[in-house]
């Protein structure tokens, strides 16, 4: 049965998730809905589905004209995006203006776009030129948004990898890698005078299967264990995400933008992984996942920002069987492409919601898209100017480790040996 109300559909969203009930009222919960598959269902089948179980905010990596037509008149929140390869071309304002018109406008009022990444964690690509095109990029994207009298709707912003951080353990040390701090100030500055939200990518997951015998698990999966204390701040942090929350906190205002809004814009966990790959379990995932949404439902901040809400996108709706990499990257979706839940969720999806309206498509060779930002899947290695998409694992794991700093491991240990 489709949910009457924003409460009793978060409700379904968090019994599907951890199979248990949470008291409180729940912030506006959002998913990253890739479509790097050949199986998935239409854009039209997804709308129900994703009504069902309480999705109230939707992160594309495309503008793909079918989805942003599916869910006109729903009330769900978009975030559309500009992929890495277009940066490029829209520098000219001009072209810029042709997608936003395209890609935006053409949708609006009838589908709420609130939001335009532009790039995906374009910094730690390492590629010169594609930093340069970045921030003009931005620009001309707002400049479009000026012109058409839609900068106070939509805002304008890009996805960063925490791999962008030099140090991040302790929080309070949190700082941006010493060779990227040219070219993000300037973007802090945009996000300062347009009001637009700071994007950071977090997965404690990759922390942990880079060092299981080192990180504990209870500290990344939310659940109970001693915690650490950070020593500069007296803060006590009882898992991994927030801490390399509030370490993003402390490294933008390490640079004087203290009052820059973080967007938690993917984070999540893999149901199924390859034999080395720790950790990727359905068990495990049900836990971050769940305890997660938990948090969220009690309204709770991070140590730093205990008042500030938990804006997060959780990664992903649906398992993505195209996706290059390891397995754990085809399996980070709360769904099977079927519409059922991917682990045991403790929750039964109403049949008329799971839809059998299979697309019969490649959904990731562009499903049609509009203006000049179709999906592009090809095999791009990391490094090179894709799309940002294709792999959430492809950094190289020296700069995995960056997900809990640069001195962490022996750090982490020394204060979390009680429940080692």
């Amino acid at each position: 049965m489709e949910p009457s109300s924003f409460c009793s559909s978060m409700f379904i969203l968090i019994l599907l998730i951890s199979g248990f009930m949470y008291a409180g009222v729940v912030n506006s919960i959002g998913i990253n809905y890739g479509q790097i598959a050949n199986n998935l269902p239409s854009p039209d089948a997804v709308v129900p589905l994703a009504k069902s179980i309480g999705i109230t905010r939707i992160k594309l990596y495309d503008a793909d004209p079918k989805v942003l037509k599916a869910f006109a008149n729903s009330g769900v929140e978009f975030t559309v995006c500009v992929g890495n390869e277009y940066l490029a071309k829209i520098q000219d304002p001009g072209k810029a203006l042709d997608w936003v018109k395209s890609n935006v406008q053409t949708f609006m009022p009838a589908t709420k776009i609130t939001c335009i990444f532009v790039g995906n964690e374009v910094l730690t690509f390492n590629d010169t030129t594609m930093t340069g095109n970045l921030l003009p990029a931005m620009q001309s994207v707002h400049t479009a948004l000026v012109t058409l009298g839609l900068d106070k709707q939509v805002t304008v912003t890009t996805a960063h990898s925490l791999s962008i951080l030099e140090t991040s353990f302790p929080p309070s040390a949190g700082a941006f890698r010493r060779d990227l701090k040219n070219c993000i100030s300037p973007i802090l500055d945009f996000h300062a005078k347009t009001g637009s939200p700071f994007l950071i990518n977090a997965y404690p997951y990759f922390a942990y299967k880079s060092s299981p015998k080192q990180v504990p698990l209870d500290y990344v999966l939310f659940q109970p264990n001693a915690g650490s204390l950070d020593p500069a701040t007296n803060l006590h942090y009882d898992n991994m995400l927030f801490a390399q929350i509030d370490a993003v906190y402390a490294a933008l205002g390490s640079l004087g933008y203290k009052k820059l809004p973080v967007h938690i814009s993917e984070t999540g966990w893999p149901s199924k992984g390859d034999q080395d790959e720790a950790g990727a379990t359905p068990e495990n995932a049900k836990k971050y996942n769940g305890n997660l949404l938990k948090l969220i439902c009690q309204n709770k901040g991070t140590p730093l920002r205990p008042s500030s809400d938990l804006n997060i996108y959780v990664f992903a709706l649906f398992n993505e069987n195209m996706k290059p990499g390891p397995s754990s990257e085809r399996n980070f979706g709360l769904l099977k492409p079927d519409g059922t839940p991917a682990y045991s969720l403790g929750f039964a999806l109403n049949s008329s919601s799971s839809g059998n309206g299979n697309s019969n498509s490649n959904s990731s060779s562009g499903s049609g898209q509009g203006g000049i930002n179709p999906i592009t899947i090809g095999s791009s290695p990391p490094g090179s100017s894709s799309n940002g998409y294709l792999s959430i694992s492809s950094a190289p794991s020296t700069e995995r480790y960056h997900l809990i700093g640069s001195i962490p491991m022996l750090w982490l240990v020394l204060l979390l040996v009680k429940v080692l």
